[in-house]
């Protein structure tokens, strides 16, 4: 099967394995394992077994995470605010490396990952807290209460993630072809990788290649998609459904625009997201773009009444070949390596309300999807789907799919479909909009508004060996995967959009 990657490779390097240092911080104390394997490595039972033990032993550095435990900003204080959670977030990608530079001297003195990384960790972290508190009082006149408690991080095993349970967001339905139907994407969640597996079924198959490169993933974060159950059928659309669509075609990026910033989360600060993005839509978008910027930004989109912003981490083959960013911010100096592939198709759908009619979407809305750091902050916001290709009944969230020679593998994301009638974001950059409820409506205060719905497929080889891009301490994992959205559609096409959906056509 041939690989679509973005642009012509440096030599290739010798694959290693790398299963880095496990911490587990346990009665006895910290206990630290260093294991390394090469690529040839891993053929004999006892071998795998020693490497799946190892990659579950993965430890991370776990905080809390500040932008969710503060979403009351007022709005004079955000922008320094924005500026601290984004220099908190480098303050964690600085002690990971820490970490993982001094893993074998960790293994020897345990106490050193309190004295030489959470230690000073946590005064930095103390005093950017300090500094949001100021902000925040000098702009409302109140001092938010609890914010040392948010200061001390820990180091955790990565057995004791919990993100298997069954995830409370909302987001894409179970067993939908994402973005074939207006329905999909009302029902509140979908099938874990668990969950779908037969009884007996290990979810760690096809160890022998691709189980760890630096920081993850693991064998473990695969699946094979034909274990997965289907997932029951959806519910029905209720009567005066909204049940049109509208599609733009944005391109695959062939143009190659990435850069590891966050406009929305981390606005002002480059390499805000310490991970690479594709881009499509709005070429101007970076972490210094505003609406006017925006506004005046060529796209990529066939309709140039559409000059949304879309954007999702990249996704990489982890084959030991290195990317024109191993040297650089996003890329290998935030333990992001190996070759980017460029998808081999990207559907951007935007689809109606099963309990009644949508409204339009304000000009500049910003949808953050899915939670970058699920793996420590746990999957409350987690909203990917992983699947392949004729297998697209069966959903993951927590695992990378497996698929059979001939699938390709598909990512997709349903955006909230619910808006608060005032705000285009929000202090946390999630309270502005919301899913829909079980029965279809929105909550309280909300009304609906189209949804967006991306699916985008990768060619990449069958088995493990890919990952998306994301934040070093994430390992990750595929429960981190997440999308990003800011509307710049104009109002006629908007228009178009709501007129299309509300009268049950399947518009472009």
């Amino acid at each position: 099967m041939g690989r679509t990657s973005r642009r012509k490779r440096s030599t290739p390097a010798n694959r290693v394995i790398v299963a880095t240092a496990a911490l587990i911080l346990g009665g006895g104390g910290l206990i630290a394992v260093n294991v390394y394997a090469s690529a040839g490595e891993g053929s004999s039972g006892s071998s795998r077994g020693e490497f799946r033990d190892a990659g579950r032993r993965m430890s991370t550095i776990d905080c809390p995470d500040a932008g969710i435990a503060l979403p009351g900003i007022p709005e004079g204080a955000r922008p320094e605010v924005d500026r601290e959670l984004a220099a908190m977030d480098t303050q964690i990608t600085e002690a990971y490396r820490q970490f993982a530079d001094r893993r074998e001297q960790i293994a020897r003195d345990p106490a050193l990952a309190g004295n030489a990384v959470l230690g000073p960790l946590k005064d930095k972290r103390t005093a950017s807290l300090d500094r949001i508190g100021i902000a925040v009082e000098r702009a409302s006149g109140e001092r938010p209460q609890g914010l040392e408690g948010l200061a001390g991080c820990s180091m955790r095993a990565d057995d004791e993630q919990g993100a298997g349970q069954e995830a409370g967001s909302g987001g894409q339905g179970e067993g939908q072809e994402p973005g074939e139907d207006p329905e999909q994407g009302q029902d509140g969640g979908q099938d874990q990788g668990e969950e779908g597996q037969d009884p007996g079924q290990d979810p760690g198959q096809g160890e022998g290649e691709g189980e760890v490169q630096g920081n993850g993933p693991e064998a473990s974060d695969f699946v094979d998609i034909e274990s997965v159950r289907p997932a029951a059928d959806r519910p029905r659309n209720r009567r005066g459904a909204s049940r049109g669509s509208f599609s733009t075609d944005c391109g695959r990026n062939d143009n190659g625009k990435f850069n590891p910033d966050n406009v929305i989360a981390a606005p002002g600060v480059s390499n805000g997201a310490h991970h690479m993005h594709d881009y499509v839509g709005n070429q101007a978008t970076d972490a210094f773009a505003g609406d006017d910027d925006l506004a005046a930004g060529a796209t990529t989109c066939r309709n140039q009444g559409d000059r949304s912003t879309y954007y999702w981490p990249v996704l990489r083959l982890q084959n030991g070949q290195d990317e024109d960013d191993v040297a650089a911010d996003g890329g290998g100096k935030d333990q992001n390596t190996g070759e980017i592939q460029t998808p081999s198709q990207v559907t951007l759908k935007f689809v109606g309300s099963p309990a009644g009619k949508v409204t339009a979407m304000p000009r500049f809305l910003r949808i953050i999807t899915g939670d970058a750091k699920a793996f420590t902050n746990g999957d409350a916001n987690a909203n990917a789907s992983w699947s392949c290709t004729g297998f697209e009944d069966r959903q993951l969230r927590d695992k990378y799919p497996i698929c059979p020679e001939g699938s390709q593998v598909v990512r997709s994301f349903a955006f909230q479909n619910c808006w608060d009638g005032q705000n285009t974001d929000s202090a946390n950059h999630r309270t502005h909009v919301a899913f829909a409820q079980e029965d279809g409506r929105c909550p309280d205060g909300f009304r609906a508004i189209p949804q967006l719905v991306q699916r985008i497929v990768y060619d990449v080889p069958p088995g493990p060996g890919f990952a998306v891009d994301s934040f070093p301490e994430q390992l990750h994992k595929p429960v981190t995967d997440h999308g990003d959205f800011i509307n710049v559609f104009d109002d006629r096409l908007m228009k178009k959009v709501v007129s299309c959906i509300n009268g049950g056509r399947r518009c472009r």
